[in-house]
């Protein structure tokens, strides 16, 4: 463990052998940090707050501070953050609400670049990427592999697809499918990501699945309801389609479209 002498940390924080935390970091009570945690110089974490092993945090990010929420009356919440996250400078994390469950919660393997802000309650998959200055509201929900572009701005209890994709500076005030490329003010579809499909070893015959499935939602002319019903005759035979399928199924804010 290394924790420099400039560093404040307090006796009730939970720190597993390999921790390093930098100068002048703020670690607050009830906080835990899993193995060979990284964390640089100026860096505050404040409990109740759990950080997984082999995470990177650097410096100036605010994590598991309060919620920005007017309901909120100090509450007990917390935020649960997994392993091997790198979390770039000047990144906000807030914990959850009361009304919200009470957890904002970040998987594995996800890479937040700087100036990011995770607003309460938001539960976060395995392998996301967000990019400089994406801003997610309370309640959002982000699938796998999902991509989100610089300033990407995503309004609250919306749902984000796995292996979806938003361009730099999109609006997005609907629920993203998944394997969707969105971008403008405000957000629409642009296409199947298709290139983010190859790279995560989708063949070509499911990309092209895939592909028929988009045109099916967004270039048919059909009602949602119509084409659901198309989608769920071709996941009998294409078990990636449920994914979309599932998702379309769950939708509360209804779809970009």
């Amino acid at each position: 463990m290394s924790i420099d002498p400039r560093a404040v940390v307090d006796p009730s924080a939970s720190l597993a052998p390999g921790v390093s935390i930098g100068a002048y970091s703020i670690i607050g009570a009830g906080v835990k940090i899993g193995a060979d945690t990284i964390i640089g110089p100026h860096v505050v974490i404040k409990g109740p707050t759990i950080i997984g092993k082999e995470n990177r945090l650097y410096s100036f990010s605010s994590i598991g501070d309060d919620p920005q929420d007017k309901k909120y009356a100090g509450e007990q919440t917390r935020l649960e953050i997994g392993d091997r996250n790198v979390i770039r400078e000047y990144c906000t994390i807030n914990r959850g609400t009361e009304q919200g469950g009470g957890v904002t919660r970040i998987g594995d393997d996800n890479w937040i670049m700087a100036y990011v802000h995770i607003a309460h309650d938001c539960l976060i998959a395995n392998n996301t990427v967000f990019a400089n200055n994406a801003s997610l509201a309370g309640h959002v929900k982000v699938d796998g592999f999902a991509v989100l572009g610089g300033f990407t701005l995503v309004h609250q209890f919306c749902s984000i697809g796995a292996h979806s994709f938003s361009g730099m500076g999109s609006t997005l005030s609907k629920d993203l499918p998944p394997y969707v490329m969105a971008s403008g003010n405000p957000a629409t579809p642009r296409g199947l990501n298709s290139e983010g499909l190859k790279r995560r070893g989708f063949s070509p015959e499911t990309i092209q699945v895939l592909r028929r499935a988009y045109r099916i939602l967004f270039r048919s002319g059909l009602t949602l309801d119509q084409a659901l019903a198309k989608l769920r005759q071709l996941e009998q035979e294409h078990k990636e389609v449920a994914v979309l399928v599932n998702f379309l199924e769950q939708s509360k804010r209804s779809i970009l479209r």
